[in-house]
């Protein structure tokens, strides 16, 4: 093994403070130009031409994904003593109507610093590092996409962080799924032949009311949200198909899965009851909660720290929704930690988050992280038992169940 090099931090904080006016150009050209899951191609083309630009060997339309790509720099995997290998991730898809309400220009702003920034602080690189662009967190799950076709296969660390309104060494991510149910009846007139009609739409209301009866003893961290997608088309028509979309979620993956199992239940149970049929199907890939490597996100945490930015542990019972990071940290070791570009009286998905995302307090912290990132980045490849500690904690955490 390879005698341990101390990190380069202060040139690492060098670097990043030397392109942290291109990095917030980079942010705000996202920010004004928002793109939605699947269609980010001007914001995919930015991020990868930087990289490009900054000699990284770049592979666009990487996993079946127009609007992903992967950043290459260093030795080649697999190689004699090749070395550890760290992925920096990048989110760039923006909400329908509300743009960057969840502030992915900062994430990919600070992963784009965080490549550009460990490659010339540590150049060469002693070992394996990725800038990956990962499509549609919002819708989908671009994440879940490139797990599957082993893009983080061989991968030892997997960095990124979120803006939000606390400042938490990791997140509290819950599993998550979309299901869409739709019953099957038979048209007929309400008043002319009504003994011959299966009220499909009926049926899918029974349904949300069964829902109801079971929200109210589902466990903490867990619920059921639906809305109709499909209600018949016109009001003296007994309707034939009705459909429903419901976004389920479990504070754990076990969870999740228990929770759709009753969902599918419910629709079979009411089917029986109102003659109809149904069909329940996943919609996209399913997310599972995230497991937050403790080593890697410590390390994160006191960088940041030094940055001004002090994070803690998170509020017990508060829950900030579901990313297609946790398929990632079920895989390698992967932090996710939030950082504050509002008050906690805020929340993101809202266009007060997406003004506050753009503004002063959202450069400051992008810079921080980026820097913050970097030198994480550094500890994985210069310190060998940063990896081998992370993947300990990781098969760890993976005996337990947890």
């Amino acid at each position: 093994m390879p005698p341990t090099v101390s990190p380069p931090y202060a040139r690492v904080r060098q670097e990043v403070a030397a392109r942290a006016d291109r990095l917030w150009e980079v942010a705000r050209t996202l920010w004004d130009d928002p793109e939605t899951a699947y269609e980010e191609h001007r914001a995919a083309h930015l991020l990868s031409g930087e990289l490009e630009q900054a000699g990284f060997a770049v592979e666009r339309g990487v996993a079946g994904l127009p609007t992903a790509f992967v950043a290459r720099t260093g030795r080649t995997p697999g190689a004699s003593a090749a070395g550890p290998t760290v992925a920096l991730l990048m989110e760039y898809d923006a909400l329908p109507l509300l743009g960057h309400a969840c502030g992915h220009h900062l994430i990919a702003a600070a992963g784009l610093g965080a490549a550009l920034a460990t490659r010339a602080a540590l150049d060469p690189v002693d070992g394996t590092l990725l800038a990956v662009g990962t499509p549609a967190e919002e819708r989908g799950g671009g994440k879940v996409t490139e797990v599957r076709a082993g893009l983080f296969d061989g991968v030892d660390a997997a960095l990124m962080f979120h803006p939000g309104v606390r400042d938490w060494r990791w997140a509290p991510l819950t599993a998550s799924a979309q299901v869409r149910v739709g019953f099957h009846g038979r048209s007929a007139h309400p008043t002319g032949n009504p003994m011959e009609g299966i009220d499909a739409l009926g049926a899918l209301i029974q349904l949300f009311n069964v829902l109801g009866v079971l929200d109210r003893r589902l466990p903490q961290g867990s619920h059921v949200q639906g809305i109709i997608t499909d209600g018949g088309r016109a009001t003296n028509v007994v309707p034939a198909y009705a459909e429903g979309m419901f976004g389920v979620r479990g504070a754990t993956t076990t969870a999740l899965e228990a929770l759709v199992g009753e969902l599918r239940s419910a629709a079979e149970g009411v089917a029986l009851a109102t003659r109809t049929r149904v069909e329940v199907t996943d919609v996209g890939g399913r997310y599972e909660h995230f497991r937050d490597n403790k080593v890697l996100s410590e390390l994160f945490a006191g960088h940041l720290g030094r940055a001004g930015i002090p994070l803690t542990e998170p509020e017990g019972g508060v829950y900030l929704g579901s990313s297609d990071i946790g398929n990632v940290s079920t895989r390698v070791p992967a932090i996710h930690p939030f950082v504050a570009v509002m008050g906690p009286e805020g929340s993101d998905h809202t266009t007060e988050f997406a003004e506050a995302a753009a503004g002063p307090r959202a450069r400051e912290v992008m810079v921080a992280a980026a820097e913050a990132l970097a030198c994480t980045a550094a500890d994985v490849l210069l310190r060998p038992d940063v990896s081998d500690d992370a993947w300990a904690y990781w098969r760890a955490e993976e005996d337990a169940g947890r």
